[in-house]
């Protein structure tokens, strides 16, 4: 994802036309701020909507209404949806940087979303997966552009961006919080078509507002940064091979194996995220502190890889846990069991306060933990998580069906993890990066979000319901991977801290 930089030492001219309007209108801040925040909020509230039920409709038996895959097939196909929406937000900045600008990028990717939850409440095997290929694809076009549009708002920079950022988030968590708290509800009473179709009339309403209100934008992601006539030719071969597999797939000709394809996009997203990485190292023309700082990126892109591999299981997993072997009978109600995934983002904004106000005293006293150290902790939290649920898994091996607390408990200490690791590595990745790689960067440390998700679906394909001894085999196996990676992290972190050559 790239993101627009005005440019301080062109000449400026009366004639030129700003952004936006200097003259705030809300609360201080452009008036484009509140269209970006809904339409990044109806856009978060789609997708963990999605995910809220995603699993739970591919397990179930078709007589229920679902499309009956075993876990092994239905997790790799979860996996690869989940990790593809965050690598095809590569391809949405580059088309958005290169052809359309962000606004028309964001409107467009709205409009692929709408139709692809269409699809998937429409119902059939073939609609559906059509369904979720519409949905990776405006993702990508909408997610990174947004937030680059946002930005764009604030051309001076500085803590009134800051601050526009941080509103902005909010939109994003209200979205993450209402999903799994509203769709799987409706899903449970009125099936799932009406589950799939609830988040297509909520991004219906974001489009909507998005064009109702885009003047307020002014010029901020209306063009591209650069046009390039080749870019369109690439352009239109990259979404003929799509539509090309696409139609063979779904009309039989070519058999998929998901299981077999979330293994091999892993690999190939693996090598090339260390390829490219490499390709910088050696061939990017950087100064020796330079390139020391992006050997210490290595080292935190690989622990945020691990992290993510098990923290995506709460879209997969710890899911399926919940619906086979939690007991959600509250008062005479059984709690859908995506409903449990609102702890998560409950925790997180409740505690990102408290983590902030933490990292600022430390800093006082100049005691502040490196981000090497705070990214070993993430991941240790995150062992102890794991720990949890093999401890969970073990008493339902036993024949118990266990207390939504441990799954309360579990989603407690990831929430703690992520705030250790998530906002650090964006905020140390910025600060690590070469300056002519920036953009690039930042894209490869999303990348690792996605590469964690193939692996979270590849992992997590190794249980099986009717073999129970598999459940605690996989938190056991996520605990050791997250366990040893924090802490060899944290013993190599004062080699990895004099590789960040001063950057704290």
């Amino acid at each position: 994802m790239s993101q627009v930089v005005p440019d301080a030492a062109a000449p400026q001219t009366p004639s030129v036309t700003p952004a936006v309007s200097a003259e705030p209108t809300l609360f201080g801040h452009p008036r484009g701020l509140a269209t970006l925040f809904f339409t990044e909020m109806w856009e978060r509230f789609t997708y963990y909507g999605i995910q809220s039920i995603l699993i739970l409709f591919l397990v179930a038996a078709s007589g229920r209404g679902g499309l009956g895959f075993d876990d092994q097939s239905a997790s790799a196909i979860w996996g690869l949806y989940a990790g593809c929406t965050w690598l095809l937000s590569l391809l949405g900045g580059w088309v958005a940087d290169r052809l359309i600008g962000g606004q028309l990028a964001v409107a467009s990717g709205g409009v692929l979303i709408m139709s692809g939850n269409a699809l998937l409440a429409a119902g059939g095997t073939r609609l559906f997966f059509l369904g979720l290929i519409f949905n990776v694809l405006g993702v990508g076009l909408l997610k990174p552009n947004v937030s680059t549009t946002v930005g764009e708002l604030y051309p001076e920079g500085g803590s009134r961006r800051d601050a526009g950022f941080s509103i902005f988030y909010i939109g994003i968590n209200i979205g993450s919080l209402l999903a799994p708290m509203i769709v799987p509800v409706v899903a449970q009473h009125y099936g799932w078509h009406a589950g799939f179709g609830l988040p297509a009339l909520g991004m219906l309403f974001g489009v909507l507002q998005f064009l109702a209100t885009r003047r307020y934008l002014g010029r901020a992601g209306a063009a591209p940064a650069s046009t390039r006539p080749r870019s369109w030719l690439a352009l239109g071969a990259f979404v003929a091979v799509i539509a090309a597999v696409t139609a063979l797939t779904l009309s039989g000709a070519l058999a998929v194996n998901a299981v077999m394809l979330s293994r091999l996009v892993s690999q190939v997203v693996g090598i090339l995220m260390a390829a490219y990485l490499l390709y910088i190292v050696l061939f990017g023309g950087l100064t020796r502190e330079e390139r020391s700082r992006v050997f210490a990126m290595m080292a935190l892109f690989a622990a945020s890889t691990v992290f993510w591999m098990a923290y995506m299981q709460m879209f997969d997993s710890f899911t399926l846990f919940a619906q086979r072997y939690t007991d959600r009978h509250i008062l005479g109600w059984t709690m859908p069991a995506g409903d449990l995934q609102t702890v998560d983002p409950f925790f997180v904004i409740a505690l990102a306060p408290a983590f902030a106000a933490l990292w600022v005293r430390l800093g006082r006293r100049d005691r502040d933990l490196s981000s090497p150290a705070k990214f070993a902790w993430g991941l240790l939290l995150m062992a102890a998580a794991m720990l949890v649920m093999y401890v969970a898994a073990l008493h339902v091996m036993q024949g118990s069906i266990v207390s939504p607390l441990w799954l309360t408990g579990t989603y407690l200490l990831t929430a703690c993890g992520e705030l250790c690791l998530s906002p650090v590595g964006l905020s140390s990745t910025t600060k690590l990066a070469p300056v002519r790689f920036a953009g690039q960067t930042m894209g490869l440390w999303f990348l690792t979000i996605a590469l964690g998700s193939f692996l979270a679906g590849e992992l997590s394909s190794g249980y099986d319901a009717t073999h129970l001894a598999t459940l605690p085999a996989l938190y056991l196996k996520l605990f050791w991977w997250s366990a040893v990676s924090g802490a060899v992290l944290l013993l190599v972190t004062p080699p990895v801290k004099r590789l960040m050559a001063g950057v704290r």
